[in-house]
Parts: structure tokens; sequence; C-alpha cells
């Protein structure tokens, strides 16, 4: 039996959680300081709490966590390393921030690879979630197809993974960020009604996403300020396309302001999209 840890019991971690867990895998999961909320999904998922002493025992761990946490949670796992593991970096994080994780194990007996996920949690019937790896040669991530998950090696180093991520994202919550945006100035300036027909029936492909991204997104968009600010490094202050993703943090942070204070915001997205 194959032990694949996970740090991150949140909607993904507990997925994939469930997933390798239901495929055969024993599955310790770090929650030290993580609410009582996050316990009881890690223990529905089948996972089994531990500490980091006996995370690092195992033969694969995922790190599945916020962007903003990432090198710090490496260096958790570096302290306590006695031995050889597979760390998998599944974070989204830029290529440069992916490579100060991997310099945490500089030294160390673990073996780190680049990592991201890329679609939703996995669900029984449903692989969904796509794991592509990079710097990663000798196939150290193998256990993980074994064990119900999607795996996509890339031909690259450490990096390319974190690199398809930043690309990938900035594309998908950059369109749903854009809708938002512009959503919120048309409600302001009173063009609500027009600008939903409009879209409708001239970008009925992008009217159908909208309408499951933007509430999808809500509960979310703490989460997605930091990876907004990721992007934004990763394009770097050359490129001024970088601006558009620290102007989509920004916009991230207030409809993650306006959730904890009710959800005006929202609701009023919501009487949009729901116009036909």
């Amino acid at each position: 039996m194959s032990v694949i840890a996970v740090i991150g019991a949140g909607a993904m971690g507990s997925g994939v959680g469930s997933r390798l867990v239901a495929c055969g895998a024993e599955v310790p999961t770090y929650l030290e300081g993580r609410s009582e909320a996050t316990k009881a999904r890690a223990r529905a998922a089948g996972m089994q709490p531990v500490g980091m002493e006996a995370i690092v025992t195992a033969d694969i761990i995922l790190s599945i966590i916020p962007p903003s946490q990432a090198v710090a949670v490496a260096g958790q796992v570096a302290d306590a390393a006695r031995k050889p593991v597979t760390f998998i970096d599944c974070n989204a994080i830029s290529p440069e921030t992916m490579k100060d994780v991997a310099a945490v194990f500089d030294n160390s007996p673990v073996e780190v690879l680049d990592g991201s996920i890329i679609g939703g949690p996995p669900k029984p019937g449903d692989a969904s979630a796509r794991f592509y790896i990079s710097g990663d040669p000798q196939n150290l991530s193998a256990p993980l197809s074994e064990h119900g998950l999607v795996v996509r090696r890339i031909d690259g180093a450490i990096g390319a993974a974190s690199a398809l991520k930043m690309c990938y994202a900035g594309i998908n919550k950059g369109l749903t960020g854009l809708a938002t945006a512009m959503m919120l100035a048309a409600i302001r300036s009173g063009a609500e009604e027009s600008l939903k027909r409009e879209v409708a029936e001239s970008l009925p492909d992008l009217d159908r996403k909208f309408a499951h991204a933007l509430p999808d997104m809500y509960p979310k968009a703490y989460r997605w300020v930091a990876e907004m600010e990721e992007i934004a490094a990763f394009l770097g202050d050359d490129d001024p396309a970088s601006l558009i993703y620290r102007g989509m943090a920004g916009l991230y942070k207030k409809m993650a302001d306006d959730r904890d204070a009710g959800g005006e915001l929202a609701e009023k997205l919501n009487a949009l999209l729901a116009l036909k």
C-alpha cells in the first residue's frame, strides 16, 4: 500500500485524498491549526490526521494549500524530513516561487517535483482534476496515477508545471474577473439588462460559462487574490499585462470582502446572471 500524504484538506485536498483512499492508498494529512470544519471534511474523506513527523515518513507528500503558504509549508517538511521522500508542490504559484520552494530542500533528503492541478476536485465517477508534473525524469509521481489520479508529465524542469498553471489560470480566472468587473460596471451605470442580452446573443458560450463561473467564484475569491499576484509576478514588471493581474487581485479581494460583509455585490451579479 502506498502512503501518499496530503497537506491541505480544503475542497481540493479532501477531494484528492478521498480519491486516493478509494483507490487503495493510505492518506495521512496534517491539520494543525485548521478549523473543525476542515478536520471533519478530512475525516469524511478517509484521511488520517497525524503530526508532521509522520507526514514525512510517507512515500509522497502533496502540498495543496493557498499559494501564500507554499514556502512556509515546504520549510516545515524540510525541517522534519530525515529520510528520502518525494514532495510535490501542487499550488498555484509562479515558477520563481516554485524555485524558492525547491531551494528550501537544498541539502535535504527530500526529492522535489513541480506540480499543478487543473480542474475541480475529483468526484465519484469523475476524475476531473488533472495533475501536471515537471522535473520528474525518474517518474517518482507514478504512484499517483496508480491510485486514481490523472497525471500528465511535462518534459521540463521545475517551473514548467507552475508556468502552465499561471497561464491557464490567467485565461480561465482572468475571464471570470473581467466578466465580474464589467457586469458590476454595467449595474452601476444602468446598462446591465442590455449587456446581459448582448452577451447572450453574441457570446453565448461565454454567457453559459459566466452563469456558473461567477457564483462558483464568490466563496473562492479570497484564495484567488494571491494567485493573481503570483500571475503578475510570473509575467514580470516589464510586461504591461502584469498590471491586469494586479488589478484582478484587487477585484477578487473586493469580492472576498463583499462575501464577508453579506454578499450585496454577489446578489446583484446573481440577479443579472438570472436574466433571460
